[in-house]
């Protein structure tokens, strides 16, 4: 039988496992993410988005990556540190983890085949993010040039 979104697990930047059936009957958008990236300020549009739509079933799930330019250098201290200092950020973050290649987690390896990219289905750089719709159905990938505040439109659509 395939997998779907809530069969896999990763690990927190606390270092639990954390199952994604618990974001069952969630809008979830997944993003990787980086601290020393020209979008990192994009956590602060992702955290609005999150208060604002939280209480209405919207989670955002954060996985910080190193595989683009070293931007994402530090440990899950510095990495949860950085996220909560410089942007308040308040959603999941997760252990650092590689989504291109032979070692991409395996989540990442799923979103990658559910939602090609242009051109391909490797995931070009920091801040490439996938909507999921409230079944867990991968259901939207935006480029990471796409802000958080582009993205409610699409969002709303689904949190109905």
């Amino acid at each position: 039988m395939k997998k779907g979104f809530y069969d896999f697990e990763a690990k927190s930047l606390q270092g639990k496992n954390v199952d994604m059936k618990a974001y069952q009957g969630k809008v979830v958008l997944v993003v990787n993410t980086a601290s020393k990236c020209g979008f990192t300020p994009q956590l602060e549009g992702l955290e609005k988005l999150y208060v604002k739509y939280g209480e209405k079933g919207l989670v955002i799930l954060g996985f910080p990556c190193n595989q683009f330019g070293n931007q994402e250098p530090g440990d899950e201290k510095s990495i949860a540190e950085g996220c909560v200092l410089n942007y308040g950020v308040s959603f999941p973050m997760f252990s650092k983890i590689d989504v291109n290649g032979k070692h991409a987690h395996p989540l990442y390896k799923y979103l990658k085949s559910e939602l090609r990219g242009f051109l391909s289905g490797n995931i070009k750089w920091n801040f490439t993010k996938f909507l999921l719709d409230k079944q867990g159905n991968p259901v939207r990938r935006f480029s990471p040039t796409t802000s958080p505040e582009r993205m409610e439109k699409y969002i709303l659509q689904y949190l109905q």
